[in-house]
């Protein structure tokens, strides 16, 4: 089951005056301006797309204070969904009037994005643009933690961190599909439900109690299997404690800060464990691979194996208000902005 289209602003035309977001400086979220460009000029190998949905995550807010630098002026965005309006020439596999859904490019807080037609996903009948945008770095991500970095197994049991979020959902999906018992967290008691709702068996608030001990409970004393955490410095060593002796803790994140350098020594210290810090790109490596995984997520969402939450959706003059939605740390699912 797939959430309904989301009602948003008219779509801006492929001859009307197209807008950007832009940022000139890092900065708060008030950096971020909307302003009228020209349109894009397609050149060989690229598509011009009229953007429908662009997905905010948390690799916007690392670029937009700094964190992350990026060449200033800078248009924030590496995620989104929409349709072909003009294709240059060379770029094959796709054409005009397309529906299609991009990652890993810059520029998506726009009316139109231009793009190399070799990194677009197709977007399948029966899925709307923003069920894909909302299942596609969130769904692929939790499907690479799943199936290619540990993939659990029937009997085994998972702790996944952030289980109300927009990947820690789909991980909770994806792993109790796969007849694992799962152990979500959450920060605040008002996520719990939506926890359960994403297929945890347990739900535990991290920030009121010790999460380890009630692991510890929950699983007789024997430690969970694995460890999928994205919220980094407040869990890690606590989660580290959590783990059965040669359990494997999945680093794919760290909403709290950077987590500080770790002596092998402590990995040995709490029965021989695996630590593995992930990102898609170093397993997606082709344009084929990411179609190939992300055509794999999309058929669950379509099927309804995979069930996508769209926590909120924002006009492009408001995108600061997504940062700031965003770092509250409150989502239950994808922010996204529909230009």
């Amino acid at each position: 089951m797939t959430s309904a289209e989301t009602p948003g602003p008219p779509r801006t035309g492929a001859g009307t005056v197209p807008r950007r977001v832009v940022m000139q400086a890092y900065g708060d979220p008030a950096v971020l301006t909307v302003r009228d460009t020209d349109l894009p000029q397609v050149s060989a190998g690229d598509v011009l797309v009229r953007v429908a949905a662009a997905g905010v995550n948390v690799v916007d807010l690392y670029q937009r204070s700094g964190v992350y630098p990026v060449s200033l002026p800078f248009t924030p965005g590496f995620e989104g969904s929409g349709t072909v309006v003009a294709v240059g020439a060379g770029a094959t596999g796709v054409a005009v009037g397309d529906r299609v859904a991009w990652m890993g490019q810059p520029g998506s807080y726009a009316t139109h994005c231009l793009l190399p037609a070799a990194r677009l996903v197709p977007v399948p009948d029966g899925l709307s643009l923003t069920d894909a945008v909302a299942a596609l770095v969130h769904g692929m991500t939790a499907h690479l933690l799943t199936t290619d970095v540990y993939a659990p197994s029937e009997g085994a049991v998972c702790l996944v961190h952030s289980a109300a979020g927009g990947v820690g959902g789909m991980l909770c999906q994806f792993a109790a599909r796969r007849g694992a018992t799962v152990i979500g967290t959450v920060s605040r008691d008002d996520k719990a439900s939506a926890a359960l709702e994403a297929g945890a068996h347990h739900v535990i608030n991290y920030s009121r109690t010790s999460f380890p001990a009630q692991v510890r409970e929950l699983t007789a004393g024997r430690g969970v299997d694995v460890v999928y955490d994205a919220v980094g410095r407040d869990t890690f060593t606590d989660g580290l404690a959590c783990l059965r002796p040669g359990g494997t803790f999945v680093l794919y994140g760290q909403v709290s800060g950077a987590v500080d350098p770790v002596d092998p020594q402590l990995l040995n210290s709490y029965g021989s464990l695996f630590l593995t810090k992930v990102s898609l790109s170093h397993y997606d490596r082709t344009p084929e691979q990411t179609r190939r995984r992300a055509a794999a997520v999309f058929d669950d969402v379509v099927a309804g194996r995979l069930r996508v939450r769209v926590h909120a959706t924002f006009p492009l003059d408001a995108a600061a208000a997504a940062h700031d939605e965003l770092a509250s740390r409150r989502t239950r699912g994808k922010i996204l902005l529909l230009p």
